[in-house]
């Protein structure tokens, strides 16, 4: 009853600000209201119980090693992690990260120091950065698909002490350490079920040899990690420019992301949640063991995605709840085609980047009762919810509460890529219906709100609009397209700036342009994203200026398959006269995003890789295919 007139008390407000304050549009602010007042007072009530969790853990100056050891000591008998055919207790997870911690204790760590962790998913992982954390010491959670220089870039930018490694990854380990360590100690966790793995060099440890004698106690050592805002982990986001960027993760920031996602989803403490999603991402290695970690929830690893695999893991684990990003759900639903009474237990599934045909088919096909989107980038405060079941809306925010979460969206030029000012200087706000870039404000103090950056200052400077409505104010530009109806929804358009995403994962345009540069030489070469028919996100496409046709596809496909993770070798070539230019000399990429790889409109020379002859070849045969979804991609 107390619920039930506390929710009236509150929708009672915004219709008393409505009818005294929003006289010339009262009447449509009212009907909006009376569509929306349910979603908005769940939503209400939900952060209400989010920021008072959070509220109460910074009072208490609670960080994540002290929230997960009291949790391990309230359930120590309970399943922390299924993985395979192995069941981690809370208890066997706590004693394993003790074991991590008083090891590097013993060799000199501290507070302050940072180790990389390239490791497939596993329970091992999140024990590993778990006992590290109980030192004060940072994990940088490496992308396990990197190889090459984007790899050494990632290790080297967290200036770290230490590589940590799964067997599994030791060519590629050996193939950027090959006779100096550059000062990084290197440890392999032998993750191979063949036990006689063998270490190449002596000077690389075996980390469970190393650990092996450990107590599995407590570190017997104070450490001072009152502070929230210490840092916790280092997670790679490629932005919109460039190699990687490590995005600074604080015990703060883990907390409230995983705190509104728990209470978003409404989990319960006898949940059981699949995640196939690869641990170095905010959404495998932050939302969803941190459920684990801060609340006690059962967790269901799979070493690698498997859309034939995913039904029957949920089936075993006894699943209840499920992630995703867009493009497993379209994996899973062509996986399972004609399968129309696909058995399973799962009720809710949590994700991002789902686009409306395939949410609506995928609800259809499977029956999940309730599809819970959510937006927000690992490093930025632009963070937004679908509580609702509304197809293809990443989330929402009342217009009453604009003011106050400061989320909003502002004019975009997309020839110049940058915000549009009036005459003051200042951005200009979007009207319902029209693209803007998603922006949010900026405060330092509250840590909700706060942007706490990157490794590297310049890369946190880019990310920041400065005066934007006012003279001083700060707001984080999350150089994501979107539009906002007059509900409140908000709807995904496109991402800003140089950069695409395909498979999962974003792809920087310059990063791959210099190493194209390297291969072929000085010539004018224009990396994109085009978009594919039946498929996810933005493929990428090489246009090279070359009159002469002197370009040798073979070595080029040779050379970014060896110096680039799979996903971000581009899957189209288009072979030019001359890269169109503006009138300031910058390279036209909107007319050649726009052209795409399409044959009828396109007369330059066009290629496709081939993943088996590493070859790029005429695109001619394969176009059909292409454009009706039926050949792999």
């Amino acid at each position: 009853m107390l619920k039930q007139m506390f929710g009236y008390l509150i929708c009672m407000i915004p219709v008393i600000l409505i009818w005294f304050f929003m006289k010339e549009n009262r009447y449509k602010y009212l009907y909006i209201l009376r569509k929306t007042w349910r979603r908005d007072l769940r939503g209400i009530l939900m952060v209400l119980k989010a920021f008072a969790r959070i509220g109460i853990s910074e009072i208490k100056k609670e960080t994540v090693p002290k929230i997960f050891t009291r949790i391990a000591n309230k359930t120590p008998d309970k399943v922390a992690i299924y993985f395979e055919n192995e069941t981690w207790t809370f208890r066997q997870l706590d004693d394993y990260s003790n074991r991590i911690a008083n090891y590097f204790i013993s060799i000199g760590y501290k507070k302050g120091d940072t180790v990389a962790l390239l490791l497939e998913n596993r329970p091992e992982y999140a024990a590993i950065w778990m006992g590290l954390a109980k030192l004060g010491v940072i994990t940088a959670l490496i992308n396990t698909n990197l190889i090459s220089k984007p790899l050494y870039h990632c290790i080297s930018v967290a200036k770290v002490k230490a590589l940590i490694f799964g067997s599994d990854f030791s060519n590629v380990v050996y193939d950027i350490f090959p006779n100096s360590q550059d000062g990084i100690q290197l440890f392999q966790l032998n993750t191979s079920k063949n036990d006689d793995v063998q270490i190449r060099d002596d000077k690389i440890l075996d980390l469970q040899h190393c650990i092996s004698n450990q107590s599995t106690s407590s570190p017997e050592i104070e450490i001072n990690l009152t502070n929230p805002k210490d840092k916790l982990l280092y997670i790679y986001t490629s932005g919109t420019t460039g190699l990687p960027k490590a995005a600074k993760i604080t015990n703060a920031r883990f907390n409230f992301a995983v705190t509104g996602i728990h209470y978003f989803v409404s989990f319960e403490d006898n949940d059981v949640f699949y995640n196939p999603l690869p641990l170095y991402h905010a959404t495998g290695g932050m939302l969803t063991i941190g459920q684990c970690l801060l609340f006690g929830v059962t967790v269901a690893l799979r070493k690698k995605f498997s859309a034939s695999h995913f039904w029957t893991d949920c089936v075993l684990y006894n699943c209840t709840i499920a992630n995703y990003i867009g493009e497993t759900c379209r994996y899973i639903l062509a996986a399972n085609k004609g399968e129309n009474d696909v058995k399973h237990g799962i009720k809710k599934m949590f994700g991002n980047g789902l686009k409306k045909d395939v949410w609506i088919d995928f609800v259809k096909t499977f029956k999940i009762p309730q599809i819970i989107e959510f937006y927000g980038s690992t490093e930025g405060n632009t963070n937004l919810i679908n509580l609702d079941n509304t197809p293809g809306a990443v989330g929402f925010l009342p217009f009453y509460l604009a003011p106050i979460f400061s989320i909003l969206l502002i004019k975009y030029d997309e020839e110049t890529k940058q915000p549009i000012r009036n005459e003051n200087g200042h951005c200009i706000k979007c009207e319902p219906g029209r693209p803007g870039v998603l922006i949010g404000r900026i405060h330092e103090k509250i840590s909700t709100h706060n942007f706490d950056g990157y490794v590297d200052a310049k890369e946190t400077v880019k990310k920041i609009l400065k005066d934007v409505f006012r003279k001083g104010d700060s707001y984080f530009n999350s150089g994501d397209l979107m539009v906002q109806d007059e509900f409140g929804y908000f709807y995904f358009k496109d991402r800003t700036g140089d950069t695409y995403r395909w498979k999962g994962e974003n792809v920087a345009t310059t990063e791959v342009e210099l190493v194209i540069s390297d291969i072929i030489g000085p010539k004018d070469v224009v990396v994109y994203g085009v978009e594919v028919p039946k498929n996810e996100g933005k493929a990428g496409m090489i246009g090279i200026a070359d009159k002469n046709r002197t370009v040798d596809k073979k070595t080029l496909a040779e050379g970014l398959k060896s110096q680039l993770p799979a996903y971000a070798v581009p899957l189209f070539l288009r072979i030019m006269d001359s890269v169109p230019l503006t009138g300031t000399f910058k390279m036209k990429k909107t007319d050649l995003q726009r052209e795409g790889f399409d044959i009828n409109v396109i007369k330059d020379p066009l290629y496709v890789y081939d993943n088996k002859k590493v070859d790029y070849v005429p695109i001619q045969k394969f176009y059909l295919d292409i454009i009706n979804g039926t050949v792999k991609l």
